[in-house]
């Protein structure tokens, strides 16, 4: 029976590791960090979901709309559910977004404002976030990643 427990403790995916009272508090956050950011990132984005509603329109029209501007976040919202169960490659998408919708974002509001500090304060608002989230999660893969190493050696 022993035998069996340390066989499925080592085989154990790293997001399904238990927190117990040793783990470091930093894992603990590097745990918690990129979740909350990205929970506030994507509520941040789905704001902009508001402009849906106008007087003129049904509220059969704007309620289809209202939904049709909140397919980004749930979008994110299907990624960061990936990154929950598996940081590493939620991380890597989370970079691959922020990194690429980033000269998209730039261009449309260069466009529109023709001030290049205005639209550099709405990629860092709007994109830098979700490169922020990406690397934490990347951080906290390795980290438990060898925190798991180091406990199954102590063992």
């Amino acid at each position: 029976m022993l035998y069996l427990y340390i066989n499925v403790k080592k085989t154990a995916p790293i997001s399904r590791i238990k927190f117990n009272t040793n783990m470091k508090k930093s894992i603990k956050v590097f745990h918690w960090l990129p979740r909350m950011i990205c929970i506030i990132a994507i509520l941040f984005v789905s704001l902009f979901a508001a402009d849906a509603f106008a007087p003129e329109l049904s509220i059969w029209q704007q309620l289809g709309a209202f939904i049709m501007h909140l397919i980004p976040s749930f979008i994110l919202l299907a990624f960061l559910i990936v990154a929950w169960k598996w940081e590493l490659i939620g991380g890597i998408i989370f970079m691959i977004i922020g990194l690429g919708f980033s000269p998209i974002v730039f261009m449309h509001n260069y466009k529109m404002n023709h001030s290049i500090g205005m639209t550099l304060g709405i990629i860092l608002t709007i994109t830098i976030p979700f490169v922020i989230v990406g690397i934490l999660f990347i951080v906290s893969h390795f980290l438990k990643k060898k925190n798991l190493s180091k406990t199954s050696i102590d063992e």
